[in-house]
């Protein structure tokens, strides 16, 4: 169960400003039904540039109402150009948080937002056109969304990139494509380029094995991992089993195993060779 604030527990049960608005000027949609989400925002601007009314319906969970009632309230009586300011953070840190993997919830605000001052500003909506290659089928992401998620909230991870865009939440086949996408964004292709020869099928030594497993670990691994506050120690490589000791916020970790085999062990298997096994000293 989902750790909610009291004011998203409030803007959830009590909703601001719920309904189709009378005169709106302004209209931006965004979501999907079949994609599990969808926000259609509403407002009302005057002559002088400044939003008077603001209204909302949401098809979503209790983040995805809480963040449209709020964005509702944060719109009132600001300019275009301060609503244009307005981003998904200002509105989890107006609900004082959200659950990291309603996040995405936010973001939906922002979007909306962001599709209703272009239709009042007879210019592009940004989500009208995605740029882009289609990389989650299952929730409809594009490229470009991926990115822009990167790059405007500093995500480092997989999972981070699920929690602000929903992509790689469905059957998971997006997942290696998210992964190269987020390593192309943070400048992290190093380790790629160095492990082109062995995954182009070249029988490494044991000493070119070891060489390269050290490489992604330390320039690769280990940074991600340190990020949540994690770490990873190399213990020893025994043909293509790679044992390791977790640190800090990994050790002890319920989700432990899914970091040594989902994040862990694929990346070697990527990066090194694919007959790669990942083994916890001790176990």
């Amino acid at each position: 169960m989902w750790e909610y604030t009291d004011k998203v527990r409030d803007h959830f049960l009590h909703p601001r400003n719920v309904g189709s608005l009378e005169g709106a000027n302004a209209v931006g949609e965004v979501g999907s039904l079949a994609c599990g989400d969808a926000l259609k925002l509403f407002l009302k601007i005057n002559d002088a540039g400044v939003i008077e009314d603001a209204t909302f319906q949401t098809f979503g969970c209790a983040s995805a109402i809480a963040s449209s009632s709020v964005l509702t309230e944060l719109l009132k009586g600001k300019t275009i150009a301060e609503a244009k300011a307005l981003t998904n953070k200002d509105i989890a840190e107006f609900l004082g948080g959200l659950p990291k993997e309603k996040m995405h919830c936010s973001v939906m605000g922002q979007e909306a937002l962001e599709a209703a001052l272009a239709n009042y500003l007879g210019e592009k909506v940004p989500q009208a056109e995605p740029e882009g290659e289609l990389v989650c089928k299952c929730f409809g992401v594009y490229d470009g969304q991926i990115r822009r998620a990167i790059r405007e909230n500093k995500l480092t991870s997989v999972e981070e990139i699920t929690d602000f865009t929903k992509a790689g939440g469905g059957c998971g086949d997006c997942q290696e494509r998210l992964q190269a996408i987020l390593d192309e964004e943070l400048g992290q292709a190093a380790p790629a380029a160095a492990a082109t020869e062995a995954q182009a099928g070249k029988n490494l030594t044991n000493l070119e094995r070891m060489k390269l497993v050290t490489k992604v670990m330390e320039e690769e691994i280990r940074p991600n991992l340190k990020k949540d506050g994690g770490d990873i120690e190399l213990v020893d490589i025994d043909g293509h089993t790679v044992v390791v000791s977790l640190r800090g916020a990994c050790k002890g970790c319920p989700k432990s195993n899914l970091t040594l085999t989902e994040f862990v062990q694929n990346r070697l298997r990527e990066l090194v060779e694919p007959e790669i096994v990942v083994k916890e000293a001790g176990r």
